[in-house]
C-alpha cells in the first residue's frame, strides 16, 4: 500500500454533509423553466448539472469504499450520464438520488478513521491519489457546482426582472 501525505479529511467531510441541504434550500421552489434553462447550447441547465452530481457521487464513493478497503485499487473512471439518462428523470429526481447517495456516502466516511486519509488508489490519467485529495476534490467538485447552479438559477429567474438594477451584475451562468 502506498501512503501519501494527507490532509485532514474532517473539513471536506463537513462541506460534503452540508452540501445536500444547501441544495435543498436552493432549489426547493425553482419553476420547471429555470431548472432546464442553458446559458448556450454546449452548456449545463441546473438538471444536467444535478444528474451530474448523481454519478460523480456514485463513482467517488465506490472509489472511496475502495481505497479505504483494498490495497492501492485501481479506480473506476467516471462515465458521464447520456442525454437519455438525464431525461429519464426531472430534475426533483436527480436531485433526490443524489441526496441519498451523498447521505449514505457521508454516514460510511463518519466510520472512516483518520489515519485512512492517506490511503491511496491509482487513477488511470492522474496515477496514486490519496482519499484525503479525493475528498477534498469532491469538496470542490460541489462548490463549483453550487456556485453554477447559484447562477443559473440567478440568471433566468431574478436578473431579468431587475430593470435599471441590471447595470450592477453581470450574471455568469
Amino acid at each position: 500500500m502506498q501512503v501519501l501525505s494527507p490532509t485532514p479529511i474532517q473539513v471536506p467531510i463537513s462541506l460534503l454533509e452540508k452540501t445536500p441541504g444547501i441544495l435543498e434550500q436552493l432549489l426547493h421552489d425553482v419553476s420547471p423553466e429555470v431548472l432546464h434553462c442553458k446559458p448556450a447550447p454546449e452548456r449545463w441547465s441546473i438538471q444536467e448539472v444535478l444528474a451530474h452530481l448523481a454519478v460523480i457521487e456514485k463513482t467517488y464513493s465506490e472509489r472511496v469504499r475502495r481505497m479505504v478497503i483494498e490495497e492501492d485499487p485501481a479506480l473506476a473512471k467516471y462515465v458521464a450520464p447520456s442525454e437519455q439518462e438525464i431525461q429519464q428523470k426531472t430534475a426533483r429526481q436527480h436531485l433526490e438520488h443524489f441526496i441519498a447517495l451523498r447521505r449514505g456516502h457521508v454516514v460510511f466516511l463518519h466510520t472512516v478513521p483518520a489515519a485512512a486519509a492517506g490511503r491511496t488508489g491509482r487513477h488511470h490519467e492522474m496515477g496514486p491519489i490519496s482519499v484525503s485529495q479525493l475528498l477534498h476534490e469532491l469538496a470542490n467538485h460541489d462548490l463549483g457546482h453550487l456556485r453554477q447552479m447559484a447562477e443559473l438559477y440567478r440568471a433566468h429567474a431574478f436578473y431579468p426582472h431587475a430593470g435599471p438594477f441590471q447595470k450592477y451584475s453581470h450574471p455568469k451562468p
